[in-house]
């Protein structure tokens, strides 16, 4: 399926449908939107569709469509596709159900419907299809809520409900594109958003998704967004932990499927959101000002409480509200009352209320901040428009203030019942953007502001997945001496120690490695030691190894004395996991005994540059301690980051099914790791 194809099949200058009940509307839509170029409609008993003289097969029509709505049921779509393929047709939209999601049965049909499009772009089946704002056409079986725009944003996603509802939003959101994907038979989101990507007319792209079946042409397609600085938006459903999870080791307790979904978001620079209503403003905001290139914001109401409340809902994020200084204060304060305390956020009070010069006059001297973008709060009231005059002045000295500059000015209302459809006008008029909800609006300048950085980093590697077993019948796991063997291959230091089998042994190796030791049992059947009373720790004696010789080798007959490690500045954890989608990655979190309370923990998708590890290291909770906490030590961090890139050598040249290193011992700077507990589980088919 070439992108060319998908072009013709997505911007078409001819049409045909074929059924009734769907089709029908895709008619009507299109004509509402202004469709101007042929239609042709296909049915075998009606003489009219929509006043549309019906053709009685598809291979009757005068020429081969671009685009055709295809709504008969499973079995007739798979032939009228074939036929067009033969036909020299552009592509289609497949309506019908029937296909992969009904199980086994469905899935030989997919199949089918794969070898008749040959090549012929296909979207569908069993979804709503596709409503383009930009060239007048939908292909849609339903009303939708979409205008003739310019330019705006594409919307994809696998729920042609959720796509309807969003058409019908009236918030100022440009829908360029609303595309629903539904099966993906073959073409996916990935190819879509090249198409996207194609049409510069497309200023932002939002993503609505519940997994990604090709994660590498997904990648493909993100990394060129990314790459021509188009923002994408993401709201993801499925909100669960990874399917497959091994029961031994640590490290599977601390993430799941969405949080890589969330890391690997990150890693693209697309920002990932919570809700629609932030999905929506938050696209409504990037095509309307794009990325802000700082963080810095600033926000004015008439209302402390307004104030104090935008105060406290940016606590936490990227962007803030940066203090002005004191000759900036100055000439604020000249525009207002004695009694205004001038500050960011701006309480500017009621005084000027109304007049619009005087208004005008403030928010021109508070907006000369170099600000990446100023708020001003205004919320309508539920009254006659004749009787909104002095929310109309504001808004109006608010323009007023901007003309010939280059700021970008919001609007905000609380909420959306107070921001009339005609104020949503008049602010796009004026260059403004009109935004609804406090928090909703900080979020999405905060996505803003981390978009923009993201655009500013050097290219970001295509990912390298790593596929592995998930479980392997003939697993091998090694012992905590041979894993620890096993890793000092790859350069992870390890303490000095042998595996004893006596007192008469332990004593001697004691001896050789020096007080203070550990002695621990070295079963395979006791995977974390710790817990079950399996480990002796700081043995200065050897009346003490005597003693801890004597309660362990109850446990097992063979045990495994190490130097002890003194002077620990932190303790670490690194594992590797393995997810369907994602293939092996490495986790980096705070270790000990306590890792699975502290859940402390950084992901890293493959590839891994030095420079990923210092920064999953740096978002940890405990990395204040390597950086030397209240005149502490400072932990060795290079020697954690060469550790992690040995693990990663590790996982390249064997099939891991699950590794812990847990803890690893931070030393102080110059002095090197340590992994102190290792668990290691092999494939050995």
């Amino acid at each position: 399926m070439s992108r060319s194809n998908l072009h013709r099949l997505i911007s078409p200058k001819s049409i045909a449908v074929v059924g009734n009940r769907g089709a029908d509307f895709a008619i009507k839509e299109s004509k509402k939107l202004g469709f101007n170029h042929k239609i042709w409609a296909v049915h075998p008993t009606l003489d009219k569709l929509e006043g549309i003289q019906c053709y009685r097969d598809i291979k009757d029509l005068p020429e081969a469509p671009d685009a055709t709505f295809i709504a008969v049921n499973a079995e007739s779509a798979i032939e009228i596709v074939s036929d067009l393929k033969s036909m020299g047709g552009g592509g289609a939209v497949l309506y019908a159900s029937g296909f992969g999601e009904v199980g086994d049965k469905g899935a030989k049909r997919n199949q089918r419907l794969f070898e008749a499009a040959n090549g012929m772009p296909l979207i569908g089946p069993n979804c709503y299809g596709f409503v383009n704002s930009l060239d007048r056409v939908a292909l849609w079986p339903d009303v939708n809520g979409c205008d003739h725009v310019s330019e705006g944003v594409a919307i994809i996603t696998q729920s042609g409900n959720i796509g309807l509802n969003m058409t019908m939003q009236s918030s100022g959101l440009p829908i360029a594109y609303m595309f629903t994907v539904g099966n993906q038979t073959n073409t996916n989101i990935a190819d879509i958003i090249h198409a996207m990507l194609d049409d510069t007319r497309v200023n932002a792209i939002g993503l609505h998704i519940e997994g990604i079946k090709d994660i590498k042409s997904f990648d493909s397609a993100a990394r060129r967004a990314l790459k021509m600085k188009v923002p994408i938006i993401a709201i993801k459903s499925g909100k669960t932990s990874a399917s497959a999870k091994i029961a031994l080791s640590h490290t599977s307790s601390l993430t799941g499927s969405d949080e890589l979904f969330s890391f690997y978001f990150e890693r693209l620079g697309i920002a990932r959101v919570d809700s629609v209503p932030e999905f929506l403003e938050t696209l409504k905001l990037l095509s309307a000002v794009g990325v802000i290139d700082h963080n810095g914001v600033a926000s004015m109401s008439c209302s402390g409480g307004e104030a104090g409340m935008m105060a406290d809902l940016i606590d936490g994020m990227e962007i803030a509200f940066p203090s002005l200084t004191d000759s900036h204060k100055s000439k604020v304060k000249q525009t207002l009352n004695e009694y205004v305390e001038v500050d960011n956020p701006l309480d500017y009070h009621t005084f000027i209320w109304g007049d619009l010069k005087r208004t005008s006059e403030c928010f021109k001297q508070m907006i000369n901040g170099s600000f990446a973008a100023t708020m001003l709060l205004l919320d309508w009231p539920k009254t006659s428009e004749s009787e909104q005059k002095d929310w109309d002045t504001t808004l109006l000295a608010l323009s007023d203030a901007i003309t010939g500059t280059n700021e970008k000015a919001i609007v905000l209302a609380s909420m959306a019942d107070c921001m009339p459809k005609r104020i949503i006008d008049e602010c796009l008029n004026y260059g403004i953007t009109p935004m609804i909800g406090l928090d909703t609006c900080l979020k999405a300048l905060n996505h803003s502001y981390k978009i923009g950085r993201a655009f500013k980093r050097e290219e970001t590697p295509a990912i390298n997945i790593i596929q592995g077993s998930l479980e392997s019948n003939a697993s091998r796991q090694l012992t905590e001496f041979e894993g620890k063997q096993l890793i000092k291959n790859y350069g992870v230091s390890i303490p000095k120690g042998v595996i004893i089998k006596n007192l008469s042994e332990a004593l001697k190796a004691a001896e050789d490695i020096t007080y203070p030791v550990t002695l621990k049992v070295s079963s395979l059947e006791l995977a974390h030691k710790t817990e079950l009373g399996a480990v002796r720790l700081n043995i200065q004696d050897s009346e003490m190894l005597e003693k801890a010789c004597h309660d362990l080798f109850k446990i097992d007959s063979s045990l495994l004395i190490e130097k002890m490690i003194k002077d620990s500045v932190c303790e670490l954890i690194i594992g590797v996991d393995h997810d369907p989608t994602f293939g092996k990655h490495v986790i980096i979190g705070g270790g000990g005994v306590f890792v699975e309370i502290l859940q402390d923990s950084s992901l890293l998708l493959l590839p891994v540059t030095r420079e990923d590890v210092l920064l999953a290291l740096s978002k940890l909770k405990v990395y204040p301690l390597l950086g030397g906490y209240r005149g502490n030590s400072k932990g060795d961090i290079e020697s954690v980051v060469d550790a992690v890139i040995s693990i990663i050598a590790l996982i390249k040249e064997n099939d891991v099914l699950e590794l812990d290193i847990n803890p690893l011992i931070v030393l102080k700077e110059k002095k090197g790791v340590v992994a102190a507990d290792v668990l290691i589980r092999l494939n050995s088919d």
